[in-house]
Parts: structure tokens; C-alpha cells; sequence
């Protein structure tokens, strides 16, 4: 009789999941680990695997999904087990299956040709080169095509990704009250996909170059130098401990122009001091790239006033929420279109963007530190240099982030003639 558990054993936000396997052979027990590559987080392992009486919607399905990719690993772990003389059970052995279990599951999904299986293998053959963020946004995707496959009771191949398919994947998303931009995204990941899998031998749509999403130009919403100022000078007696935690987060974002994921982890030991002036060092984790930015005077204020501490770290969710009722307080309410999450039914827990006229704090996220940044100081700071801050991969795509149009850059060019 053989068990099948596994472990978080990392000390990294995300890691792949260790695995024992637990047997006994004349009463004496035996205990096998090794390592799969099955990547969860750290937070989601210790707070929400093990909960069994959640009614997250979210929780739950992120659970189901874990929970059928280790049984599978565990079936296949148990069934290498029983076909297999004791004496050949060892550390190697298991290393073995799992490699089999992988390499299995590849050729499946090839064989198979269907383009919602063949995500797994994008991720699974890109894992070393994406982030974990990144591959939730892959299932995401992939968990749009399964919803769109059950609508017309048709699985969809890698091959059938062509005009025909953009038409009617559209009209479905349309259906749905997906925003047009999240369709043109889901589009451009199918694409990748599609391209990935051509480069492994299978066939795909001669189209499948043809299908080019379009993007709608959206408002860039920023924070300006005077509404930084308002938010700072708001009263602190309006303010409760997590209000000013999070307009303290809020003004650091926007002089320091990182995203959520770095400066919320940033403490006072990343922090030295050269030629007199203070410089931050991390490593950002969406590009895994190691930064050093320097502290604007703003920032510095306010690890003063903490007693050399940066604020308390809170989560995405809570910060979110915060920030807006910072920015409310400090009355920064006027209209402007965006959009906001607004839920499709009153409990179907689905949530979709509603394009409208909202109240600017409305409208403010945590993205909205980082484009403030980048905006405020354009043609202050030289571009190369905020690029290299925002960590932008490209001249274009920073002018874009910042909704920089042709036209505004020509007017730019005449202060030169």
C-alpha cells in the first residue's frame, strides 16, 4: 500500500511543489521525495488549498484546478507503484515517473490537436521564460476558449483558428460583455499559442496570420503633481491607521514608478546609501530583472516619518479599495470616461468592464502609481531614463502606456523650431 502527498518546501513566493511517496514493505516504512513542476504560490498553498468550507467562487475554482492536476500526477505516481517490484522503488525511480508522467501528457496534448489542451503545453514548455502571473493569464484565456467550445458544442483545433473562428469567437465575447480590448488580448494569446504549437510540427490555419486583433485607444487615467499634493495634505484626522498606510503606499508609487508586486514588498534593508544618495535595489517580479532606482525626496519624507520603515504591506485587494477612499477624500472627483468591475447579476459573481463616466477616484487602481510616474515626469526626465525606471522594453511601447499620440509628439517637436 502506497500514499501520494505534497509539500511546499520553498521559501520563494511561487515554486513547484514537492512530492513524497509513502510506502511500507515488512512492516517497515519508506518515505521517497522528489520534485514536480507544478508551480502554485506560497500564499495560496498555506491559506486557501487546505480550506474546506469556502464559498469563494474564485477560491473554489482555483482549488478544483490544483486539486485534478495533482490527482493526476498521483494516479499516475501509484499506478507506475503498483506495476513495479519493490526492489526497483527508489529515489531515481520516482524521478523517472514524474519525467514519464510530462513527457506523456505532451504527447497527448499533441496528439490530440485541440487548441484549449494545447495551452497546458505552451506553459509547461515556456515556464522557464514566463512568469506565474503570466500563466494565470494563459489559463484565463484558455478558460475562455473551453466556455466558447461548450457554446457551440464544438472542440476547437489548433487548425480551425482562422477568420472564421475570430467572427464567431468575437460575437460569443460580445455576447458575453467582455470589453473590447479583452477580446482583442484574448485574440493575440490564441495567436501565440497557435504559433507556438506550429513551431512544434502541427498544423495550423493558413489564416491563422490574418487574424489581427485591434485595440481601442483607452483614457490613460494619472494622478497630476497638484492632485499628489491635495492627497498629501489631506487632514490626517479624516484619515484612519489603514488610510494613511495606503495614501503613504500611494504617493511612493508615483515617485518611484514600480509596479504593485515590487513596491509592496519594499523594506528598508533593499536601501543604500551612495554619494549621499539613497537608491533602492530589487529584483522586479514580472521581468525577474534586478533594479536600482533612486528615492525621490517625496519617498524619503515619508520613510522618515515612519522611523527610517516604509509602510505596512497590505494586500492588492485591500490597497485597492484604500486608495480610492484616499483619493475621494482628498475630493479628487471629476468626470472622466474609464471603466470600472461591475458584476453582470447581482450574485453570479461574473464580472465584466463598464465603459462610462465615473468620478476620477473611482477609476484609481494600483497601476495608477506607475503611469503617473511615467506621465509626470515625461519631458522632465530623459525618456531613456524613465524607460529604463519603468522597465518598458521599448521607446514605443513606453509612448503608447503613456497615450502619447503622433499628433502630440509633433506638437512636441515644434518647441524645437
Amino acid at each position: 500500500m502506497a500514499t501520494v502527498n505534497f509539500l511546499y518546501r520553498s521559501k520563494k513566493e511561487s515554486a513547484p511543489l514537492n512530492i513524497r511517496l509513502l510506502y511500507r514493505v515488512n512492516n517497515k516504512d519508506y518515505i521517497i521525495g522528489g520534485k514536480i513542476k507544478y508551480v502554485v504560490t506560497k500564499s495560496y498553498w498555506n491559506k486557501k488549498h487546505f480550506l474546506t468550507r469556502t464559498r469563494d467562487a474564485e477560491t473554489l475554482q482555483e482549488q478544483n484546478k490544483v486539486r485534478n492536476a495533482l490527482h493526476e500526477i498521483e494516479q499516475h505516481i501509484l499506478k507506475s507503484f503498483n506495476n513495479t517490484h519493490v526492489d526497483a522503488i527508489n529515489k531515481e525511480w520516482l524521478k523517472l515517473q514524474i519525467e514519464n508522467f510530462y513527457k506523456a501528457a505532451i504527447n497527448e496534448t499533441l496528439k490530440d490537436n485541440s487548441l484549449s489542451s494545447y495551452f497546458n503545453t505552451y506553459t509547461e514548455q515556456k515556464k522557464n521564460d514566463i512568469t506565474l502571473s503570466s500563466i494565470k493569464k494563459y489559463d484565463v484565456v484558455r478558460n475562455l476558449v473551453i466556455r466558447y467550445q461548450n457554446s457551440i458544442n464544438t472542440k476547437i483545433k489548433i487548425e480551425d483558428v482562422d477568420l472564421n473562428f475570430k467572427t464567431s469567437f468575437e460575437a460569443y465575447c460580445n455576447n458575453e460583455n467582455y470589453a473590447h480590448n479583452t477580446i482583442a488580448k484574448a485574440l493575440r494569446t490564441i495567436k501565440t499559442v497557435c504559433n507556438h504549437a506550429k513551431i512544434n510540427g502541427l498544423k495550423v490555419s493558413h489564416q491563422l496570420d490574418a487574424i489581427k486583433p485591434r485595440f481601442k485607444k483607452v483614457s490613460n487615467i494619472y494622478l497630476s503633481f497638484d492632485e499628489l499634493e491635495r492627497i498629501e495634505n489631506i487632514d490626517d484626522d479624516k484619515l484612519t491607521e489603514s488610510l494613511a498606510n495606503a495614501r503613504d503606499w500611494l504617493i511612493i508609487s508615483c515617485y518611484i514608478g514600480q509596479r504593485v508586486s515590487d513596491f509592496m514588498n519594499f523594506n528598508k534593508k533593499m536601501i543604500r546609501v551612495e554619494k549621499g544618495k539613497h537608491l533602492i535595489e530589487f529584483t522586479q517580479k514580472k521581468t525577474n530583472k534586478i533594479m536600482t532606482v533612486p528615492l525621490h525626496q517625496k519617498i524619503l519624507k515619508i520613510i522618515e516619518n515612519r522611523e527610517g520603515n516604509f509602510p505596512r504591506p497590505i494586500s492588492d485587494q485591500k490597497y485597492n479599495k484604500y486608495i480610492k477612499d484616499v483619493c475621494e477624500l482628498a475630493k479628487i472627483n471629476e468626470s472622466v470616461y474609464g471603466s470600472v468591475k461591475k458584476e453582470t447579476k447581482e450574485g453570479s459573481k461574473i464580472y465584466r468592464k463598464v465603459f462610462d463616466n465615473y468620478k476620477k477616484y473611482e477609476l484609481v487602481s494600483s497601476h495608477i502609481g506607475r503611469r503617473s510616474f511615467a506621465t509626470n515626469f515625461y519631458g522632465t526626465i530623459p525618456t531613456s531614463l524613465l524607460i529604463y525606471a519603468t522597465g518598458h522594453s521599448s521607446e514605443a511601447m513606453f509612448l503608447n502606456y503613456i497615450g502619447k499620440s503622433n499628433k502630440d509628439m509633433a506638437m512636441e517637436l515644434t518647441n524645437y523650431f
